[in-house]
């Protein structure tokens, strides 16, 4: 479908790859944003963009030689794992119940931990430079090694999938847990206080910032690329465990290599090359797609999923959308649907059927398929999955 660049009134333009109407609120966010005196080029939103806190989920934003942590957000590194696995979907018939809670059993969710640390998790480098990290995050790291290879809450989940070809897929959606969010809400907080102090007129303070070469500005980006690697190193971790359950119902625990494994953040910053500037590019709900990059698109628990790959299309910064983005607020979703929606719009799936997940129902996304059909000149797809289990957060 390709983007369009929005008529709005702004310091940089903006490109929208979405087919839907923006609220007002969402609107004025995106003017915002690219009203930023350090915006470099334009704003790219992806077709899933819905509102967030300083900048739009599923905006991409770079920036030269200035960095907001909004834009980022406070799940620092949150993102995607799949791997595909040399199982067929016959195999499974009559264990997705027990792999179901073998799952829950071996990794924790919501706000739970995990009540010992294992070897791999001890061994992690990142620790040797914890004491580098913001003071407010100091008397933490027994709370983050514990809650490395933990799923956490929200749209987080854990799932088997089937692909075209009934092929088994293992895929999980997570972040950086508590000590990511800490780590945001401390440098935010800094932000602020330096954007009171100097007393600029900012169109929204959440949008405070940090300027390179500043200490403010180097000790955000530690901690970002700190956070971003424990986050990637916590799927990892996760992912492993949820590989071995499924080779001991499968292949009587005998190991197996993946036939693919992707890693992806969608809501991260790095330093990246564009049109021919080294730049930071902020992806906040948004996927790396360049043509090297393979890239994960979850649809919602009961709709499509979709492994893909990168186009390099620089308009978008190399970049596409996240997911299906949320079509209502969860409070809403709670309102608006029963308990018996959510047994119809799941059927077929093993998973949690209650109240607790009520929010996560289906319709409270965006329709994955229009999702797809507005970057098709971002991302080409790989492969399209389909869930059998999944475990909510």
């Amino acid at each position: 479908m390709g983007y369009q660049q929005v008529p709005f009134k702004t310091e940089k333009p903006i490109l929208s790859w979405a087919n839907h109407d923006l609220s007002s609120n969402e609107i004025t966010m995106a003017q915002n944003v690219a009203s930023l005196p350090f915006v470099f080029k334009h704003v790219s939103l992806m077709p899933d963009v819905h509102l967030g806190k300083g900048a739009l989920v599923g905006s991409v934003v770079a920036t030269k030689d200035a960095i907001v942590p909004a834009a980022v957000g406070v799940d620092i590194g949150c993102g995607m794992c799949a791997i595909k696995l040399p199982f067929q979907g016959n195999q499974l018939d009559g264990k997705l119940k027990q792999i179901r809670k073998d799952i829950e059993a071996a990794i924790p969710t919501g706000f739970e931990s995990n009540k010992t640390v294992e070897k791999s998790v001890q061994n992690w480098s990142g620790w040797r430079s914890f004491k580098d990290l913001h003071k407010g995050v100091q008397d933490r790291q027994g709370k983050a090694e514990k809650q490395l290879g933990s799923l956490g809450g929200g749209n987080h989940f854990i799932e088997v999938c089937l692909d075209e070809a009934d092929q088994v897929w293992l895929m999980l959606h997570s972040g950086s847990r508590n000590i990511g969010n800490k780590l945001a809400q401390c440098h935010m907080g800094t932000a602020k206080h330096l954007a009171r102090l100097s007393e600029e007129k900012l169109p929204d303070l959440d949008l405070a910032y940090f300027v390179k070469g500043t200490e403010e500005f180097e000790a955000y980006w530690r901690d970002l690329q700190w956070a971003q690697v424990y986050a990637l190193f916590n799927r990892d971790v996760m992912m492993a465990r949820f590989k071995r359950i499924v080779e001991k119902h499968l292949a009587g625990g005998k190991p197996t290599k993946p036939l693919l494994s992707v890693n992806c953040h969608h809501n991260y910053a790095e330093k990246e090359v564009h049109f021919d500037e080294e730049v930071y590019v902020t992806r906040k709900g948004a996927v790396r797609a360049r043509e090297t990059d393979y890239g994960i698109i979850p649809g919602s628990m009961g709709a499509k999923s979709f492994i893909v790959k990168g186009k390099g299309n620089h308009a978008s910064f190399c970049s596409c959308s996240h997911g299906a983005g949320r079509l209502m607020s969860r409070s809403k979703a709670k309102r608006t649907y029963s308990l018996d929606d959510l047994i119809q719009q799941t059927e077929g799936i093993e998973c949690r059927k209650d109240k607790g997940v009520l929010d996560e129902i289906p319709a409270a996304y965006k329709p994955i398929e229009q999702v797809m059909a507005n970057q098709d000149d971002l991302v080409e797809v790989i492969a399209t999955l389909r869930q059998v289990v999944c475990v909510k957060g």
